[in-house]
């Protein structure tokens, strides 16, 4: 092919392609339906803690006159003294309670959490126990293999004791002597309330 017809060639490709090319038109927008590609909200949360009505639970109080939460256990209530178990108090019981159960024990052992006392079947318009109080309740089975209530008795150093309180829509089918671990068991799922008080003692 001659000179003159390739530059021919090339000159009217450059024409048609000028005359075929058009501005960029940009982006082209959609509308989209009203709240598409936006977060849902979740529905009927409630706030941590509620219930279904979103109303807190009601809070129960155990107390004792002879050391306030987070003090040293006097030693009369120790094995170094009378060994006899403290006075409690506790209100606030839910509607509802049908009994009560108290547990204490000791997380600080060194073999593992030590049971000191589990009392439980409690009426449930008991407000408190007096000092050294029996015949109230069923005993449950201490970790010395012992029914009843047995004192702080850390081998060294400073330990934490908890009494717990639990108040129950029911009372346990259990027999006297039952050990922590099977009151917990038969515990679960009719538990209303709980309060809890902690005290110290070291040899």
């Amino acid at each position: 092919m001659s000179n003159w017809k390739i530059t021919f060639v090339l000159i009217s490709i450059l024409i048609l392609t000028a005359a075929g090319c058009s501005p960029n038109p940009g982006p082209v927008e959609v509308d989209m339906p009203a709240g598409e590609n936006q977060e849902e909200e979740s529905e009927g949360a409630d706030s941590p803690g509620s219930n279904e009505e979103g109303e807190l639970p009601m809070t129960m109080a155990l107390t004792s006159p002879s050391f306030n939460d987070g003090e040293e256990i006097p030693g009369k209530f120790t094995c170094d003294g009378e060994d006899i178990s403290p006075e409690l108090d506790w209100f606030g019981t839910p509607e509802g309670t049908v009994s009560l159960v108290l547990i204490m024990d000791d997380p600080d052992a060194p073999m593992g959490t030590w049971v000191h006392w589990v009392l439980f079947n409690l009426p449930m318009d008991l407000t408190g126990l007096r000092e050294g109080m029996t015949g109230v309740g069923k005993d449950g089975t201490n970790s010395w293999n012992q029914t009843g209530y047995g004192g702080p008795c850390p081998p060294t150093g400073t330990h934490r004791y908890f009494f717990n309180l639990y108040a129950l829509d029911t009372t346990l089918d259990l027999e006297p002597g039952a050990k922590k671990a099977a009151v917990l068991y038969a515990m679960r799922d009719h538990v209303l309330g709980e309060a809890e008080l902690m005290g110290t003692y070291s040899r």
